[in-house]
């Protein structure tokens, strides 16, 4: 049997859609709370208090991603399918003009004019708008919108994230809450960096790198500010 008929390939592309959620969620979860922990521990406030902080935090920003998500990628889907309706009358009251755009695609893509020709009467015939939308909007079923999809994977991930650091709070001392919530969010951090590369086919240490960086800064600052917040209130 010849090899190509048994070859498939799995590109990381085909993950586009939920990874890009599921990461931007899990790093939320991990920093935003994370951070908020760190800034009501550095202000002096009790370990109760930290952690209603905490939870309050899961909950709302677990909300708050789902319903952010859904605006945006349902705003992306409207636009699609609005750009989609144009193309089906374009279609039907401008076909040849339609044909010519499709065979100067082609063209541009290094085929000759006749093949373009061709080809693009050949793709009309199979199915217009499918190829329309693939080669002229660039929306296809791999990269299309799906805001159910996108929500869903933003909020489970940002309750997973959060709850990272949100588990450290009752098993360590006051006196060390600051230190080990940070070590395990940027640990988890890290680990959600490479999952992340390796789940797209990116490099590792870029990846890494970027996610803890940012989660470092965000805990400085919110530290600073919780302490000097708790030596005014003082």
């Amino acid at each position: 049997m010849s090899r190509l008929h048994i070859h498939s390939e799995t590109h990381a592309v085909s993950r586009i859609g939920w990874l890009r959620a599921a990461v931007m969620g899990a790093n939320d979860g991990i920093v935003s709370t994370s951070s908020l922990i760190v800034g009501v521990a550095s202000a002096d406030a009790d370990k109760s208090g930290v952690l209603v902080a905490g939870m309050a935090a899961l909950i709302a920003g677990a909300m708050s991603m789902a319903a952010g998500e859904y605006v945006s990628v349902s705003s992306q889907a409207d636009t699609e399918k609005a750009d989609l309706a144009r193309e089906t009358r374009e279609l039907a009251e401008l076909p040849d003009a339609e044909l010519e755009e499709l065979a100067s695609i082609y063209q541009k893509r290094g085929v000759s004019r006749e093949t373009a020709l061709d080809v693009a009467r050949q793709m009309t015939a199979h199915d217009a708008l499918g190829t329309h939308a693939r080669d002229e909007l660039g929306i296809s079923e791999v990269t299309a919108a799906r805001p159910i999809q996108a929500a869903l994977a933003s909020a489970l991930t940002f309750s997973v994230g959060a709850a990272a650091p949100l588990a450290v709070v009752p098993l360590v001392p006051e006196a060390m809450l600051v230190p080990v919530v940070a070590a395990v969010s940027l640990a988890c951090l890290a680990l959600l960096g490479a999952l992340g590369a390796k789940a797209g086919g990116a490099p590792l240490g870029p990846s890494v790198l970027r996610v803890s960086f940012w989660g470092v800064l965000a805990m400085v600052v919110t530290a600073a500010v919780g302490k000097a917040f708790g030596a005014v209130v003082g």
